[in-house]
């Protein structure tokens, strides 16, 4: 026991996101990204006994014994917290435990675009940051919230499963709920967010039509939406939104979306140079063109937009993975194995591109 405990604290010096055990195994935890085995004996029984013993009270306990799985948060010590996930698999205890980091990232500590800090400053309407699993979609979020915090007079809440980051009041207010915790469910804190005087509205996820009539609702009245969606790229996160609504029941939904969306930022982690992850950011800002392709429901015409509204602050992943490659940041070969387009991004490599209506312009 006293092994996984020090297993505990090194992984999480060593900035690690996720620890899973599994009897039998070693322990495994995932640094960037990726998944490592730790240098350690296999997890037994005898340690998980124990270690459940230490980490489950009465609640938990009650829920594991009822459902074969349960989920709560346990504390280390009083600076290291973890999110955890307690399951059964193949008769044996599982854990898989999310670190809830108390650090929150900047901008500039994650290589972020300095485009996404208008985008952060929003009055009112809808953010959403979206990626696959596992690409920093929260990380950025957290970074946004952060900003704020650190420079406006703000009442923010968050409705998060499970939550990411703490974070401390500084110029702004901030209350974090926790789904099955704080609050049942997405749904049901986002909409008692609305009731407790909010500026600002982060929810972990859009999962289903409910969430996004709820944030459309908040953003309506005046209020700034931060979210996620799964999808992989900015594109696709508009058309997964629309895609949680029946055909009939779309053309209220596309008016509502084209009115309150101010923009999606589509993320992809990159392995760099000096060894280290850093986002790919693929960025759509609506403006006249993309409100009337949503309105339209043509959201594959947007991607034309993206690439040719650099002005505006939009950028495509092949420009964001072209300016990583020039600035010396990424491999030419990784750029091509995460650019949406290769063969295009092979012809920017060589000084050849094209216009959005697929003219030679240089």
């Amino acid at each position: 026991m006293d092994i996984l405990l020090q297993f505990f604290f090194q992984a999480v010096e060593a900035e690690a996101s996720d620890i899973h055990l599994k009897v039998g195994h070693p322990p495994i935890y995932r640094l960037e990204g990726q998944l490592y085995h730790a240098d350690a004996p296999p997890v037994t029984m005898d340690q998980m006994e124990e270690l459940l013993e230490l980490m489950l009270t009465r609640r938990p306990k009650e829920q594991y014994e009822a459902n074969m799985e349960a989920d709560f948060a346990w504390n280390l010590n009083d600076d290291i917290r973890f999110r955890v996930s307690l399951f059964n698999s193949e008769g044996y205890p599982n854990l898989t435990m999310r670190y809830v980091k108390s650090i929150v990232h900047t901008f500039e500590s994650l290589n972020l675009p300095q485009a996404l800090i208008p985008i952060a400053t929003q009055r009112r309407g809808i953010v959403l940051l979206s990626g696959t699993t596992g690409s920093g979609k929260s990380t950025t979020l957290g970074a946004m919230i952060n900003y704020i915090n650190a420079r406006e007079f703000k009442r923010i809440i968050t409705v998060e499963d499970p939550v990411e980051y703490l974070f401390k009041d500084h110029k702004s207010v901030i209350s974090q709920r926790e789904v099955e915790f704080d609050t049942p469910s997405f749904q049901t804190g986002l909409r008692a967010a609305m009731r407790q005087d909010p500026d600002i509205i982060m929810v972990g996820e859009i999962r289903d039509r409910d969430s996004v009539e709820t944030a459309v609702t908040a953003a309506e009245t005046g209020h700034l939406i931060f979210s996620t969606v799964h999808a992989e790229s900015s594109v696709q996160g508009v058309q997964r939104i629309l895609d949680m609504f029946p055909s009939n029941e779309r053309a209220q939904v596309r008016l509502a979306l084209s009115q309150t969306l101010r923009a999606i930022i589509c993320q992809r982690l990159v392995p760099g140079v000096d060894g280290k992850a850093r986002p790919a950011c693929e960025i759509l800002k609506t403006n006249a063109v993309v409100r009337k392709l949503i309105r339209e429901e043509q959201p594959e015409k947007m991607q034309i937009v993206i690439e040719g509204g650099e002005e505006e602050g939009m950028i495509s992943f092949n420009q964001s993975l072209y300016k990583m490659v020039q600035e010396g940041h990424i491999a030419e070969h990784v750029a091509l194995e995460y650019a949406s387009n290769p063969e295009a991004l092979k012809m920017n490599l060589r000084g050849i591109f094209l216009d959005s209506g697929k003219r030679i312009v240089s």
